[in-house]
């Protein structure tokens, strides 16, 4: 069992000044960011992926060990509420970052082979919404509602494969929300918006639960505590609405940022509702069009589906309808 009753009182200083080699989390962070960069500089001047994207990247991994080498891991064990910063860092913000970058891309980018492999059904599988959203929640409902976190007290693998976890599952999730990658599926904006709603619900539960348990949830986590930390149950408290604010707050923003990038690119836009939506909204106008040539327009009439929901005759054809309701009322 991991013994943090030693620890000082967290302050500023201890929070600046405590620091950890983690050495294999380092080699990690160096491995994957040099071969980001050396992927990416292999498509030459053909590669899609600009220069913020590679810094958005080299951003998430240098995130990624800072979270897990300060003292927010340090004293992640000493302080529940502090691990739960550590867990929003490690499966919302670190993840963004990461996929931002197009790492997919990147190596899509490479050559026909490796872009076949990027397509090929056992990456489709792995960047599914269902199963993004589905290891997501597992991951995190598993790992604050059962038995692992006294578990994970008592062994060092299990605590740092739970943080490589989080940035996995994060990762996954969030490629197909905020991910514009050459893998599929292309998940139409509104999809992935929808998503987004969805992923809050394992961190509402797992920070209403949390929030309004009157027992300490993780007896033998707790055993190691410093005796200037929180009472365990408030401790825990703290942690669940931390859980539930910071969760659900993330993926409002990440909902947002959305918005904000359809609103401004019309190639966005236009993928928006997806083909099938599209093709309902092509119809309908062409329909309209049809019953309304015998009363408000001289030209024969139009086969269904040959309307261009954005041109001139559609929107004439919209205003007619709108005429005729008019005169209905």
């Amino acid at each position: 069992m991991h013994d943090h009753g030693s620890l000082p009182a967290l302050g500023w200083s201890e929070f600046f000044t405590t620091w950890s080699l983690q050495p294999g989390w380092l080699l990690g962070v160096v491995i994957l960011g040099a071969g980001y960069l050396t992927l990416r500089n292999a498509a030459g001047p053909a590669s899609t992926v600009k220069g913020w994207r590679a810094a958005s990247f080299l951003a998430g991994l240098g995130l990624a060990y800072v979270a897990v080498a300060s003292a927010i891991n340090g004293y992640a064990m000493a302080l529940a509420w502090m691990h739960m910063v550590l867990h929003l860092t490690l499966i919302m913000v670190v993840p963004a970052l990461l996929v931002l970058g197009h790492p997919l891309t990147v190596i899509a980018e490479t050559g026909p082979r490796a872009e076949r492999a990027m397509r090929s059904l056992p990456v489709t599988i792995l960047v599914h919404p269902a199963a993004g959203v589905l290891l997501y929640s597992v991951v995190i409902i598993g790992t604050h509602l059962s038995g692992f976190m006294d578990a994970m007290a008592q062994s060092t693998p299990l605590m740092v494969g739970e943080q490589v976890l989080y940035v996995v599952a994060g990762f996954l999730f969030l490629t197909s929300t905020i991910g514009e990658e050459k893998v599929r599926p292309d998940l139409p904006y509104l999809g992935r918006i929808a998503l987004l709603v969805v992923g809050m619900v394992p961190d509402t539960i797992v920070g209403i639960v949390m929030l309004q348990t009157e027992r300490d949830l993780y007896p033998v986590y707790s055993a190691a505590r410093p005796e200037w930390a929180l009472d365990a149950v408030r401790d825990v408290q703290t942690a669940g609405g931390l859980m539930w604010a910071g969760g659900d707050g993330g993926m409002m923003l990440l909902a947002i940022g959305l918005v904000i990038a359809v609103v401004v690119s019309p190639e966005r836009r236009a993928k928006m509702t997806g083909t099938f939506l599209d093709g309902v909204r092509s119809t309908q106008l062409s329909q309209d069009s049809i019953r309304g040539t015998t009363e408000d327009m001289a030209e024969g009439p139009a086969e269904p589906g040959s309307v261009d929901p954005d041109s001139d005759e559609a929107l004439d054809a919209y205003n007619a309808m709108l005429a005729r309701m008019n005169r209905q009322h």
